[in-house]
């Protein structure tokens, strides 16, 4: 079933719009569309702004929900005490299958975003913007605003203002990544925790947000504090933006006002009237049941309250006639994917949480649940960035959020129904993220299982019961080409190697030999893994 999003889906509104003001006239508000829609703009203070987003309780809308007005102002404490300029980074980074409310935003009001970024600028005294995405249509519309505003990032403009472009990968919407890419590294975590209000880019304070938030500042900044407040809830003030998906009959991405009754917003996009569960906050988040999910509104608190998570704001049902463990395992499976192959927790941790899961489904019983709650609970809180916490957070809301499942599966012989892949994963390798052209290949007449294969590499060999890598070949994402060779050249047995894949259109040139040359057979693909 391919259940893949667009990059623009449909999109609604509950009461009057704001973020998506104007969506009714053109497909993409231009700056002068954006000005005839919304209106000028003046500029403020960095106090001033600082107490526009407390009195309107803005918090970050990338999922952490982080306050912005404590954001603010630790990177102008930081800028002050340091003396340096600071720079501001607009997170439109929105990796995750399940997610499009920003890519929306970028696609179709991409200066009511600048907006806000410039505002926050101006305030800091900032001489640097950078704007992350990973799609070629938030790279294009994003290029055409800076443009039309007359934004460069030539060397001397008052502001230097440049799109970074990163690949489609979960961990390349983390801040540390973002961060890292615009200074011109790789595009994950570095893995050390540093504060970007302390040092980011180019080891500046550095004010990093989700471009939600900075749309939302605008929007915010336009009409003052007391009508923006008049919308929403009391402690949450204003609209959200969810991206529903999964068992609905209309995907679609939605502006509510904080505290629409949750069931309104599923029935709104065709969900079934009594969903089994339904996940929220994306593939980081948390499962709510079919009562819970009745009674919950759209807020931070209520769906904290309910045991979910607003998180990045997708809400994705599954209805009665899917198995809801097996729907997990495969977002469980993408998860493992996705890691950034620099940490145990997240490269050995989450493949093995994903085969524990699958053993649970196949009937391994009690023992295999007790593995998987131990590996869930071995990787929280101890990678190099959040991709493992929220991982693991996902199947730990699984295994409690479906107990009758959980135990037909550990006890019987499963639920007895398929899985009919509801829950939107990506259909394509991600643009930087596509096969290498090349296998790993296992050549029984040499293995002895050793298993240091699928320690380096788990991503792509995992051990079977007999200790034996459980597949003889296995195609190599170009992310994982280095632990590839890596464990190429650490096989006691020679008997792993890489080659050329058949299939593969086209094939890269060939990798260097993994031994140094003058080492005869065994320079052609060979070590220990």
């Amino acid at each position: 079933m391919n259940t893949a999003l667009p990059d623009v889906p449909e999109v609604r509104v509950v009461g009057l719009p704001q973020l998506t003001s104007g969506f009714d006239l053109v497909e993409r508000l231009d700056l002068d569309m954006h000005v005839k829609v919304h209106g000028p703009l003046e500029p403020m203070g960095g106090e001033q702004l600082a107490a526009l987003a407390g009195q309107i309780s803005l918090r970050g809308r990338g999922g952490a929900g982080f306050p912005f007005a404590k954001k603010l102002r630790a990177v102008a404490q930081s800028a002050i005490r340091r003396g340096v300029r600071p720079v501001v980074v607009v997170n439109g980074s929105e990796d995750e299958p399940a997610c499009r409310k920003d890519t929306v935003l970028i696609n179709r009001a991409p200066h009511l975003i600048l907006d806000g970024a410039l505002l926050v600028a101006e305030a800091l005294g900032a001489r640097t913007l950078v704007v992350g995405v990973t799609r070629d249509s938030t790279e294009a519309s994003m290029q055409a605003a800076l443009l039309e505003r007359g934004l460069s990032n030539r060397r001397g403009a008052p502001l230097r203002a440049r799109v970074q472009r990163n690949p489609v990968r979960m961990v390349t919407g983390e801040s540390s990544a973002l961060i890292r890419s615009a200074d011109g590294g790789p595009p994950v975590p570095p893995g050390r925790k540093v504060r970007a209000s302390d040092s980011g880019v180019g080891g500046a304070p550095t004010l990093l947000s989700n471009a939600e938030t900075f749309a939302q500042l605008a929007v915010a900044a336009r009409t003052g504090p007391e009508r923006y407040c008049r919308t929403g809830l009391r402690d949450e003030p204003g609209t959200i933006l969810l991206t529903l998906s999964g068992a609905v009959a209309r995907p679609m991405v939605l502006e509510v006002p904080a505290g629409v009754p949750l069931r309104y917003v599923l029935q709104l996009a065709g969900a079934p009237p009594m969903p089994q569960g339904v996940l929220t906050g994306g593939y980081h988040g948390k499962w709510l049941d079919a009562f819970a999910a009745q009674e919950a509104v759209v807020s931070r608190a209520s769906l904290e309250a309910a045991g979910g998570a607003l998180g990045a704001g997708a809400i994705l049902p599954i209805g009665p006639d899917t198995c809801p463990l097996g729907e997990a395992l495969r977002v469980a499976q993408w998860l493992a994917s996705e890691s950034a192959g620099q940490c145990g927790p997240c490269y050995l941790g989450l493949p093995a949480a994903a085969r524990g899961l699958e053993d649970v489904l196949n009937g391994g019983g009690p023992t295999a649940l007790e593995a998987l709650q131990q590996v869930t609970r071995a990787v929280k809180r101890r990678g190099a960035c959040k991709h493992p916490d929220g991982s693991a957070a996902f199947l730990e809301s699984t295994i409690s959020a479906f107990t009758d499942d959980l135990a037909a599966h550990v006890l019987g012989g499963g639920c007895g129904r398929p899985v009919q892949g509801v829950l939107p994963l990506h259909t394509e390798a991600p643009q930087g993220e596509s096969p290498s052209g090349r296998r790993l290949a296992v050549d029984w007449t040499l293995c002895e299982g050793h298993g240091l294969c699928a320690d380096i590499v788990p991503e792509l060999i995992q051990l079977g019961p007999d200790g034996y890598p459980s597949v003889a070949e296995a195609p190599v994402a170009r992310y994982s080409e280095a632990r590839a060779v890596r464990a190429v050249r650490r096989c006691p047995a020679l008997a792993l190697r890489i080659e050329e894949d058949p299939a593969a259109v086209p094939a890269r040139p060939a990798l260097p030999p993994a031994l140094p040359p003058g080492r005869g057979r065994r320079a052609l693909g060979s070590g220990r893994g």
